[in-house]
Formats: C-alpha cells, structure tokens, sequence
C-alpha cells in the first residue's frame, strides 16, 4: 500500500525557514505567504474535514454552507455557498490565506480574493495518494506536521487492513449511482472508482468518461451490475431514487438482493473519511469477508 509517511522528507522542500518565499499548491500556482498562517477561510468542506483531522481547526476564521463535518465545523462563521462565497463577508474575518478547490468553487471567486490581496491555495486531489498528500501538505502549511503524519499512519492502516480482508476474492461488478437524475457515475480516474477498486469490487463505469460522467439508464442495465450502491448526501438529503431501480428486477444486483444505500459524503469527500467511506464499500462487496451475509447488509449501509 502507498506509504507517505516516508515521503515526509519532501517537505524539507518548504521548510519552516522558507516561509517569505514562494509556495507551490496542488496545481502548481506560486503562492507568496510572509507567514504560516495564522486565519485561514475554507471554501471546501473536504479541507475544512482535514484541518480539523489534523488539529489545525483553531486556524479557521470561516467556512462554507456545505462545511458541516465535524459537527464543529457548523458553528465556525460561514462566509455562504461554494460557488459562489460572500466576498464581502469573507474579507471581514482577515483571512491571511484562502484554501479552495476548482472543482465547486469558481475561477472568478481566486480572482478576485487576489485583487483583494488574499492569498489563495488551491487544492486538487483525485487519487488516495493524493488525498493523503493533501493532508500533508496542509500539515505543512499550518506547522500541524506531526497531527497530519499521525493522521496518514491510521489511514494507511486501515486502508492496508481493507485490502487484506478482501484479497484473493472474486470482484463482482458495482455499479455506483453518484445522482440518479441525470445519472451520473464514477468514470475513469474518479477517486470512487479506486475506491472500489481497493474495497475488492470492478466498477462498471471505469471505463466511462473522466471523472464524473453521465450514463443512460439503458446503458447501466446493460452492464449487468452484482452490486448497485445508492448514493445520499449527507446532512443534505438527496434523493436516491431506490425505487426505480428495484423495478428492474432482471438485475443482477436487484435479483439477488444486493441494492445499496450510502452515504456519499464518505466516498466523494476526500478527507479523513475517505477510509470510513472504503470499508463500508468493502463490507457491502464483500460481507463475507467481514462475518456477514449479503442479506444482512441488504438496504443501506452500516
């Protein structure tokens, strides 16, 4: 399994010594910070996850809508949505750096924040590697070097434990529902896809288009999928629409009984539940490999 903790000697690359100089986030800007920050806004609820995880959470002037895990997270100062943040609210808290993804949140939001003089670090993970070089590199930035490292060690672990339950097993083909309509699914390089990958399952929308794409009903029936999981979404609902798929009762999946539900939150988020997220996939894959039926984890996911 991919161990980072070795890789620590990177951040000799940006030393504590170096603050004044340039920083290079996850894709690849120059950001110039005079010092480690001190009032950090995130406009990402997947950051705002790891900062807490790591115990750089007293660091956080603000914070998205969406930012409602740990349930701390909800009493921090919220600066509105992530596509499009109050700028007005967000410069009054003084943040010294900004932490952002472009996937949710808008070119035009960086743009701004630095005309205003606010530094921006983008964040851009997609693989497990880069989850766990995410949380590294905001142990760096936030001088949380150890909480982040300890962090990583029981990610790692239990990723490590996963993948031993589930080797040597036959892979049935999942069929991940991230939003029922349209119906988009995990493609190819999608953090889920590995996900499933890792939990002992073959995706059956690896194949599709990068990342996030969308498929026809017609065309995921055809797939012939063993097991279906259902994502909702967290805190904020969202409709699974598990009653159109138990009408295909020609399924596989619905035939033999192995239509999930899931909290999405724990596989698309990628923070420190990412591996919360992989061992429910696991379980609901592979039961038997965790002392359980296929039946007694029928519906949703423990």
């Amino acid at each position: 399994m991919i161990s980072l903790i070795a890789a620590l000697a990177f951040l000799a690359l940006v030393p504590a010594s170096a603050w004044g100089l340039d920083v290079v986030d996850q894709v690849g800007r120059t950001v110039k910070l005079s010092a480690p920050p001190q009032r950090i806004v995130s406009l990402d609820p997947s950051v705002t996850e790891v900062l807490y995880a790591i115990g750089a959470h007293d660091l956080l002037v603000g914070v998205t809508d969406f930012c409602d895990y740990p349930p701390e997270a909800r009493r921090k100062p919220h600066v509105g949505d992530m596509l499009s943040p109050n700028l007005e609210t967000l410069v009054t808290l003084k943040p010294d750096l900004v932490v952002a993804t472009r996937e949710g949140n808008r070119k035009e939001t960086f743009d701004q924040l630095e005309r205003l003089g606010i530094a921006v670090y983008l964040v851009d993970p997609v693989t497990v590697r880069d989850v766990l070089k995410l949380m590294m590199d905001l142990g760096e930035l936030t001088s949380h070097r150890d909480g982040a490292a300890a962090v990583i060690r029981d990610l790692e672990r239990r990723i490590a434990a996963v993948q031993e339950r589930v080797a040597d097993r036959p892979r049935p083909r999942v069929l991940y529902v991230l939003w029922p309509e349209p119906l988009v699914v995990p493609g190819r390089g999608a953090l889920v896809t590995e996900l499933i990958t890792l939990a002992g399952g073959a995706s059956v929308t690896a194949d599709q288009g990068q990342g996030y794409p969308r498929l026809s009903l017609e065309a995921a029936v055809g797939r012939k999928p063993e097991v279906i999981i259902l994502a909702r979404h967290g805190s904020r609902g969202g409709a699974t629409a598990r009653e159109q798929w138990q009408r295909l009762e020609s399924m596989p999946a619905v035939k033999s009984g192995r239509l999930y539900t899931a909290d999405g939150d724990l596989m698309h988020r990628y923070g420190p539940r990412m591996v919360v997220g992989l061992e429910t996939l696991a379980r609901l894959i592979h039961p038997e490999a965790f002392g359980q039926p296929a039946a007694a984890t029928r519906g949703a996911a423990r």
